[in-house]
């Protein structure tokens, strides 16, 4: 073959293969998802969605089946209240939940059918069981009243101070880390059926329980697994009313739960 015609068929080959190329569509580029965004509560509902963190500065609650995710932190402002034991709801906080002073904190719900005697019913929906995850700390200073009830915590619960005429739940929990609770003033606090897979510590809480004869902070058949430590409580503790409803400690009770396990 001359190189003259051979020349030709590779350009022709050449031009065939770019207009084969040119026939195929580009492709679309794919739209990009934008971050989720903070939310600020100042009072209603918190509707479904996923937000990047979340600020309760005013009353707030959660409706019946709402889902919630929330990539960052909660924090509830000084004097404001997330209300979130109500109402049965799907809630993932993938990091902290904060409460400040005189504030209001409640997280989770479940009936009797779910938990025993143990429960803590959804006032809007009896029968409603909530699913509540915090990835990290929850910590409250100086709260009006905190009630954490079956939810799950992956890192340490800690409430430092406050109290009201409001009851203090803590109870149905699965905690990973530490459960410290320390200086409440409060009429009534109790730590019941919780699963705490580092230590339990309880100082320094006084009651003002109305109730003639008001045994005190109620400790009831927590599993433990270090150390359980109850010290300064006033007027004193209390295992439960159920002969053998003690706490599981895989380290040692001192102090005033020393004879509740």
């Amino acid at each position: 073959m001359k190189k003259s015609t051979r020349l030709r068929v590779l350009l022709s080959g050449a031009i065939a293969v770019a207009l084969s190329l040119s026939a195929v569509p580009a492709m679309a580029a794919s739209p990009r998802t934008a971050p989720p965004a903070n939310y600020t509560c100042s009072g209603g509902e918190i509707p479904s969605g996923t937000y990047a963190n979340v600020s309760v500065t005013g009353p707030c609650t959660v409706g019946v089946g709402a889902v919630i995710d929330i990539t960052g932190n909660v924090s509830v402002a000084a004097g404001a209240s997330l209300d979130a034991q109500s109402a049965s709801a799907t809630i993932s906080v993938a990091r902290n939940v904060t409460a400040s002073a005189g504030s209001f904190l409640g997280l989770g719900c479940q009936p009797p059918s779910y938990t025993g005697n143990s429960a803590h019913e959804c006032t809007v929906d009896p029968e409603g069981v909530s699913v509540i995850t915090v990835g990290g700390n929850v910590t409250a200073n100086g709260a009006m009243a905190v009630m954490l009830n079956g939810i799950t915590v992956r890192g340490n619960v800690t409430l430092t101070g406050g109290g009201s005429t409001i009851p203090w739940s803590i109870k149905n929990n699965a905690i990973d880390g530490n459960l410290t609770i320390t200086g409440q003033r409060t009429e009534w606090l109790g730590a019941l059926f919780n699963t705490i897979g580092g230590n339990a510590t309880l100082t320094n809480i006084a009651l003002s329980d109305p109730h003639p004869g008001a045994p005190g902070v109620y400790i009831v058949r927590n599993n433990v697994a270090r150390n359980l430590t109850c010290n300064g409580l006033t007027p004193g503790v209390s295992g439960g009313f159920v002969p053998g409803s003690v706490n599981v400690v895989g380290g040692n009770a001192t102090g005033q739960c020393a004879a509740l396990v």
